[in-house]
């Protein structure tokens, strides 16, 4: 039987409650009415004390971050429309490599751009991987939607964005949202064809916005399938540490085992952590950003990522213009 292997953390989605009160080191989010699809999907904005955020997150707290694979499953055990007899929950996958044995994902060097994403949710500290894109505003980061909502579920907190992570160094420091957003579909029901989101984030301590200081990269939509990707992200899951940057480069193609996903995957084993890292069209992390790591299955090196379609361009408009 082919079974799933989630690879990150949850993401926030708002019930029919017109507010939701956040407890860790923010605000409140509103939740604004549903979309179809076809107008600007609903988003939340979470108001974060920049200071409490990133000094919350110390050297210890990072090391000890859990990927947010559980909090994946959990997301496809409360409304996804895959077969259940599909999930396997919170396990890490059998084809993870043993000591000392090759993976398909390669080492790679920091790129300023790419980094590591950490935030708390349900009161335990998570991590995954995000990229910053360019904006109107110069301060937007993607990653998977399952780390910002859970999909549906709380919005994530302590959300903090660290480009270029290395060995436990931070070489552009720590870098806090101010507002999380996700497409409705994956918000109201988890539903992994959208498993996208997008922080924007606050100016550092001088002013500066992240892609002032970063660089950025260019993002593409509604692209043609079977495209070649080069992906990214800090796999933390064994056999990886979290502690570097690993890649992968491979032709799309289709999952076949859940169609209705409408996702494509590539040849990876990278484990939980992974999860939110940016997809270049291309070889190198100088390509457009057209998705991220989602998921994977367990006895299949596959990552799959969702197709940037319409849904998931006006969620990265509305971001990029807050």
């Amino acid at each position: 039987m082919t079974r799933t292997r989630s690879l990150a953390s949850g993401l926030l989605t708002l019930s029919a409650a017109a507010m939701l009160t956040l407890t860790a080191a923010g605000g409140a989010s509103a939740a604004p009415a549903p979309s179809d699809g076809n107008e600007a999907p609903s988003v939340a904005s979470v108001t974060l004390d920049a200071g409490a955020a990133a000094d919350y997150w110390t050297p210890e707290r990072m090391q000890g971050a859990v990927p947010g694979d559980t909090l994946a499953d959990k997301a496809l055990e409360r409304g996804n429309r895959s077969n259940p007899a599909l999930v396997e929950k919170s396990k890490p996958s059998s084809t993870k490599a043993t000591k000392g044995k090759p993976t398909l994902a390669q080492s790679a060097n920091p790129v300023s751009h790419i980094g590591k994403v950490f935030f708390t949710l349900g009161g335990t500290n998570y991590v995954c991987s995000g990229n910053a894109v360019t904006s109107t505003n110069r301060s937007t980061v993607a990653t998977a939607g399952h780390c910002v909502n859970e999909g549906p579920g709380a919005y994530a907190t302590n959300f903090v964005f660290v480009p270029a992570y290395d060995n436990g160094a931070a070489p552009y420091g720590k870098w806090t949202a101010k507002a999380l957003y996700a497409p409705t579909q994956w918000a109201s029901n988890g539903d992994m064809t959208y498993d996208t989101g997008f922080a924007v984030m606050n100016p550092d301590a001088k002013g500066r916005k992240l892609t002032d200081v970063v660089g950025g990269s260019g993002t593409a939509f509604n692209q043609a399938r079977g495209l070649t990707y080069t992906s990214y992200g800090y796999p933390a899951a064994a056999p990886f540490n979290g502690e570097t940057l690993k890649s992968c480069t491979g032709t799309a193609s289709n999952d076949s085992n859940n169609p209705q996903f409408n996702t494509q995957g590539i040849p990876c084993d990278m484990t939980g952590g992974s999860s939110g890292g940016p997809w270049f069209i291309g070889n190198g992390p100088d390509g457009l950003q057209n998705s991220i790591n989602s998921y994977g299955y367990n006895g299949s090196a596959v990552m799959y990522g969702p197709y940037w379609g319409s849904v998931i361009e006006t969620t990265y408009t509305n971001a990029a213009k807050s």
